[in-house]
């Protein structure tokens, strides 16, 4: 009998089931639409932090789970034998004015803080950087070296051996045997908000971009709300969109190309480049904006590891523990926030 069924085989639920395979437990992934098949299965896969301010529970989650990031993406990557195309390559973002420079400076003291040296935010000069730079009015840029790139669907697969080498296959179908942890996205905060009465959280649509060009150790960028990410392939991923309304979740279309046109601006270098693939789909983003962890509130005795939005990449190292953790030991560290609202 297996110790733990996980339905889902996005991120989160292939964390989970990983965290819990790696410490001894016998495992099993169902998903009838096969691993990455819908928020996980995107192209940017930026791993960045939220302002070092204003700390608060979800931050200090998010913190710990991308200095967890290099290790466990290594150790995924040994177990399987699949690179999950990730580096810590930091970020630059252009500082509009003289008040965008001191808010700046102000965070790069509280970074110092809060991010305990293991991490620094600080202002740079963008002519260190030569054509790298993004458009910058003042000449100047955040540089932090938190952030870091994954490819998302390179990491699922990556996943995916990793637990294989375990002997942990992802079935299209089976039964739950064992704790039952549901990580099925969309899907899941649909069903709960049917049965709640109310809205618990919705999907965002987001729509980006592959463009072929080779800058495979460089920083990655936030510009102009968007994220411009290079990757060991030699491609630069752009987007996204963030789109409350739309008619087809998967069918990309003209806000797609105005992001395009929006990373060019920012960042000049990109001119000319191919676009060589193009992604849209719909993220879980729950009411609380933080992930939901813990005790399935719509089905009793089962757990929930869903709403990562735009973070779920970043969170999941740590989302994987937390809920191996409550579903192996009986070991509670979810954080307040993150528990679904009873209904």
């Amino acid at each position: 009998m297996d110790d733990v069924t996980v339905r889902g085989a996005g991120v989160f639920g292939l964390s989970v089931a990983w965290a819990c395979a790696r410490r001894g437990a016998k495992v099993r992934v169902i998903d009838p639409f096969g691993p990455a098949a819908g928020a996980s299965g995107g192209i940017v896969g930026a791993l960045a932090p939220h302002v070092p301010e204003n700390w608060n529970a979800k931050k200090a989650f998010q913190f710990e789970s991308l200095l967890m990031a290099e290790g466990f993406w290594a150790e995924v990557a040994e177990a399987g034998g699949r690179e999950p195309g990730y580096l810590r390559s930091g970020r630059l973002q252009p500082l509009a004015d003289d008040r965008a420079v001191d808010l700046a400076r102000q965070r790069a003291g509280t970074a110092a803080e809060l991010w305990q040296g293991k991490a620094v935010w600080r202002v740079v000069d963008a002519a260190g950087y030569g054509d790298w730079a993004p458009a910058s009015p003042t000449g100047l840029l955040v540089e932090d070296s938190l952030s870091a790139r994954v490819h998302p669907r390179r990491a699922c697969a990556a996943l995916v051996a990793a637990l294989a080498a375990r002997g942990v296959t992802v079935t299209p179908e089976g039964e739950d045997r064992g704790a039952v942890v549901w990580a099925t996205g969309m899907q899941d905060l649909a069903a709960m908000s049917r049965a709640a009465g109310r809205s618990l959280g919705n999907g965002v649509k987001g729509q980006a971009a592959l463009l072929r060009f080779a800058a495979q150790d460089r920083p990655q960028l936030f510009a102009d709300a968007l994220h411009i990410v290079p990757h060991g392939d030699g491609t630069v991923a752009v987007g996204s969109t963030s789109e409350r309304e739309y008619d087809d979740g998967a069918a990309v279309d003209d806000q797609l190309e105005a992001v395009i046109a929006r990373a060019v601006a920012a960042f000049p270098v990109l001119a000319g480049a191919p676009v060589v693939a193009r992604w849209a789909g719909v993220r879980p983003r729950a009411r609380s904006r933080a992930p939901l962890l813990g005790g399935h509130p719509l089905r009793p005795g089962t757990f929930i590891a869903n709403g990562g939005f735009k973070i779920g990449f970043g969170m999941a190292p740590l989302v994987g523990e937390v809920m191996a953790d409550l579903v192996l030991e009986g070991r509670d560290r979810v954080p307040e926030g993150f528990r679904p609202e009873p209904f």
